[in-house]
């Protein structure tokens, strides 16, 4: 359901708000996410237009989260590089369908409980749960 770009945007994030305040180079990203390096650098890039990530440059720079975890959610994160598209009108167009037919409101009715779904999760919930696997990325 979710694109690969939301997957490894939310693994990223992950990794970043488990780790607030210290900045993580792209390389170490892509090797505690296992996202490929090229493909993490835009998504990183993507998040930082967004206003999620900033970067620093030079020896102890990288990405750090800039947005609190208590308040950035699965959504947000989602949102920003992968948006859930919602269904509005009918998508094949027939003008005889004023409103959704019965398919497309049910679809359209899973979209929006799967945005309420991401909306009710923040950050620090996946890093601080009380499983005992680290969400969304490999322990190094």
């Amino acid at each position: 359901m979710l694109s690969k770009t939301a997957e490894y945007a939310l693994r990223a994030v992950a990794c970043m708000g488990s780790q607030v305040g210290q900045p993580i180079s792209a390389d170490q990203l892509a090797v505690q996410t296992k996202v490929p390096r090229r493909y993490l650098t835009r998504v990183l890039q993507d998040l930082a237009a967004a206003g999620l990530v900033t970067s620093r440059p030079g020896p102890g720079g990288g990405y750090e989260l800039c947005q609190s975890i208590d308040k950035l959610t699965i959504l947000d994160v989602v949102n920003t590089v992968a948006p859930i598209e919602r269904i509005r009108s009918c998508p094949l167009g027939l003008k005889s369908h004023t409103a959704l037919c019965p398919l497309h409101a049910e679809l359209d009715k899973a979209y929006a409980a799967t945005e309420a779904a991401f909306a009710g999760v923040t950050i620090r919930a996946l890093v601080e749960s009380t499983s005992p696997i680290h969400p969304l990325c490999e322990s190094v």
